[in-house]
């Protein structure tokens, strides 16, 4: 029997932990997309506990606190950092097949070199070791990321963003690249005319100007998206339900817009009209510019109103869609294509289903220009586990070129997230340490572990042109 998260923690056969030993545990970091907050990189700042660094902002922890019986007063209430922590603490030994616990002890493990199991019993210690270790320099959010040996980080930033904190970030010449990423998506979101309206009204004091019309509209997001190239920014990215493209005329969209920003209602027809022709526009941009487009798809929002209308959005009430994908994907995809302004584009999935559907999705549209040009995403959100992450992998596998694949990221708030790398890079050794053994791949673990060290690093680095 195999210890806890030993050094061949699943890595089931020989071949797999020298893939991975050799060839993918030393290999830098690439995140190219996550939430982490920019000041606090450029602060450099250090937390006081554990419950601020690990605890706060993560929805995946509050979901599991909730389903364990734990009043919101110690999830995202006034609590204590303590108390909070105390009551994470009782839930961890209940999460028992769920991600969160490997993720909860890795990550004790990796930042703390603490061993011992999360519990009542051994939560004050914890804790007080934590502290103590985390208002220590070595613990600074540059240094932790430095301590991961990541290279990139890629932020998620509103066009309305000034990039001052990247601008600091570049200034101090820190040897990690912190870049923004450009999401949109509040630009084109008509579901509350008021909320676009507001937002509009704010560009227009960013950029002192008058917003009189689409036409103009346009001017300005696109001198935001310059504005985003000229700070380093070489991604784009969209956080959708599904991709929009119904058929839309520019006039059509004009009149669309003048309701709009005379606080007007327009019907659902309108709305996806207007977000259709607002989603290609920034696709032209993003070709013109050579960036990388990603998508985010399939995420069901917002279910519980009443705790959304307490504690506001990314909070802990979003799950797995049921939308249908394909026909909307590849309208939208093959518009761009026919116009041969179709930028290098990474799709994610969330819903298991649709997995074979976006791994043969993006391999319509590989042109032979670019290496994996069209990627299906590593497994993103509630696929970010062990099978989520395999059967991605295997769709990969069996439709498309996993050789090419661009690697994991985090797409987390915390910085505690960065042994999500590890966690994958073993789950794909694992997987190519087995057929090797099983006979179903060459016993050629130098060719295969180049082939890990692309997809764990060269890939991306390549790719994306870091």
């Amino acid at each position: 029997m195999k210890n806890f998260l030993d050094d061949d923690f699943l890595l089931e056969t020989k071949t797999a932990q020298k893939l991975y030993h050799d060839y993918a545990a030393g290999m830098p970091v690439i995140d190219y997309h996550c939430h982490l907050p920019p000041d606090e990189i450029a602060g450099d700042v250090n937390f006081q506990n554990i419950t601020q660094i690990w605890l706060n902002g993560d929805h995946y922890k509050w979901r599991a606190m909730r389903a364990n019986g734990v009043n919101e007063a110690y999830v995202t209430g006034n609590k204590t950092d303590w108390e909070k922590f105390e009551k994470w603490a009782e839930t961890v030994p209940y999460t028992l097949r769920n991600p969160l616990y490997h993720w909860t002890h890795l990550e004790l493990q990796r930042y703390f070199g603490i061993k011992e199991i999360l519990s009542p019993a051994t939560a004050k210690k914890i804790y007080d070791e934590c502290a103590e270790k985390l208002q220590s320099p070595e613990f600074s959010v540059r240094n932790i990321l430095k301590k991961f040996k990541v290279e990139v980080v890629g932020t998620t930033d509103d066009p309305l963003d000034s990039l001052a904190h990247h601008q600091k970030i570049k200034e101090d010449e820190f040897s990690v690249q912190v870049l923004p990423t450009f999401r949109p998506d509040k630009a084109m979101n008509a579901d509350n005319i008021d909320t676009l309206n507001t937002y509009i009204d704010k560009l227009e004091k960013i950029e002192n100007t008058n917003i009189t019309g689409l036409d103009s509209y346009l001017t300005v997001l696109k001198k935001r998206h310059d504005y985003f190239a000229a700070n380093g920014c070489k991604v784009s990215d969209h956080g959708l339900d599904y991709i929009y493209a119904v058929d839309y005329t520019d006039e059509e969209v004009r009149a669309i817009f003048a309701k709009i920003r005379k606080s007007q209602a327009i019907t659902t027809d309108e709305n996806l009209k207007f977000k259709s022709a607002m989603l290609f526009q920034f696709a032209l941009w993003d070709h013109e510019k050579g960036w990388v487009q990603q998508y985010h798809l399939g995420a069901l929002r917002n279910n519980n109103t009443r705790a959304l209308a307490t504690l506001g959005p990314d909070t802990g009430w979003d799950s797995i869609g049921d939308f249908t994908q394909g026909k909307s994907l590849s309208g939208f995809l093959d518009k761009l294509n026919m116009n041969n302004r179709l930028a290098k584009t990474i799709l994610y999935n969330n819903n298991p289903v649709n997995n074979d559907l976006f791994a043969s999705m993006a391999g319509n549209f590989n042109d032979g220009s670019v290496a994996g040009k069209m990627q299906f995403g590593s497994a993103w959100w509630y696929m970010d586990q062990k099978d989520g992450m395999t059967a991605q992998l295997n769709s990969l596998s069996n439709i498309g070129l996993l050789s090419r694949l661009v690697g994991m990221l985090t797409d987390s708030r915390s910085f505690m997230s960065f042994p999500r790398h590890e966690y994958f890079r073993r789950i794909l050794c694992n997987l190519l340490g087995k057929d090797i053994e099983n006979g179903e791949l060459p016993n050629d673990t130098a060719w295969t572990g180049k082939i890990v060290q692309d997809i764990c690093y060269n890939n991306a680095k390549e790719y994306f042109g870091f």
